[in-house]
């Protein structure tokens, strides 16, 4: 199972992806109260725009907008090999 991004609390105390001993979200209403929209921007051009794929999609299905995977995370594909 893929883990929750880990930031570090001693540079970022107030880090919107800190968690806590049981692995609850510390600022679970800062994500519920973002809109659909505003989380996209989040995770793809703010805080969230240096997380792993893996890392944003477990982050979406923990706070119920897995709706929004496809939209903020980005697979890179190898590229398919010519025949020939």
């Amino acid at each position: 199972m893929t883990k929750f991004y880990e930031p570090d609390l001693g540079s970022e105390p107030e880090n919107p992806f800190a968690r806590d001993q049981s692995g609850k979200l510390v600022r679970r209403s800062y994500w519920l109260d973002l809109s659909d929209q505003s989380l996209i921007l989040v995770m793809t051009r703010g805080v969230g725009a240096s997380l792993k794929a893996s890392e944003k999609r477990v982050h979406l299905l923990d706070i119920a907008r897995d709706h929004l995977v496809d939209e903020c995370c980005q697979e890179i594909l190898a590229p398919e090999k010519e025949e020939g």
